[in-house]
């Protein structure tokens, strides 16, 4: 069965009021990151860089923080993943779990798109979700996009993030658009091989479940359904 999350990767479409956004919920969106890699109204973006930190430049802005506030209110999932550290401190704000649905571990792969040990250990704190991204430039320690890249890197990542976030909120974030895939999965249909990989690895077929699907289940059915109810808050101005 497939099924289709609408999503926006940056809000440069949203007016001030948030008129729009309702109108983009009223047509199916439930998901959107308040940036790309770039600036914008609602605050500024990781750059694609590598080795840098996250921490990159100011957060989001007093109109993101408002941002924030209304995907709340509509039940719309708001994605860290583009956003920078000290956005992304901001953004902790959120009543739901929070989520970065394409980011990998900093302390494997220095890109400054990738999410530090603290940023992953909050996003656990809240019963959020971290989507592993399988482009290379965020597996490698180098940072470069090289297909010829062992798919093992995608395992190391899922590994250290478990370690912080859980079991219960790591799944497959894959940005295949757009991004350098290591040869070994390239596509979708290469999902499988990864799944192999993890097998190969020790994992048994209950995480190898919640890392494909039951995750991604669990803190959507709770973000759009149930209560905003989350673990330990905490924010940084």
């Amino acid at each position: 069965m497939l099924a289709p999350v609408l999503h926006i990767e940056g809000a440069e479409a949203i007016d001030p009021n948030f008129e729009f956004l309702d109108v983009l919920y009223a047509a199916g969106l439930r998901s959107l990151g308040p940036v790309w890699s770039r600036p914008n109204a609602f605050g500024h973006g990781v750059p694609f860089l590598c080795p840098p930190s996250p921490d990159t430049g100011p957060g989001l802005t007093d109109l993101g923080k408002e941002l924030i506030g209304a995907c709340n209110r509509l039940r719309i999932l708001i994605d860290l993943s583009h956003l920078n550290e000290r956005g992304f401190w901001v953004a902790a704000i959120s009543k739901a779990p929070l989520v970065a649905t394409h980011s990998n571990a900093h302390a494997l792969s220095p890109h400054s798109r990738n999410l530090t040990d603290e940023q992953l250990t909050a996003i656990g704190e809240t019963g959020g979700m971290v989507g592993v991204n399988f482009a290379t430039s965020y597996l490698r320690l180098d940072g470069r996009q090289d297909a010829d890249t062992p798919v093992d890197l995608v395992i190391e990542h899922l590994e250290h993030i478990l370690k912080r976030v859980g079991e219960d909120g790591v799944g497959f974030g894959s940005d295949f658009d757009g991004a350098k895939i290591p040869a070994g999965i390239e596509n979708a249909a290469g999902l499988q091989n990864l799944v192999q990989v993890l097998r190969a690895h020790g994992s048994g077929e209950p995480l190898i479940e919640k890392l494909c699907y039951r995750n991604w289940l669990r803190v959507l059915g709770q973000i759009w359904g149930g209560g905003h109810t989350r673990g330990h808050e905490r924010s940084r101005a």
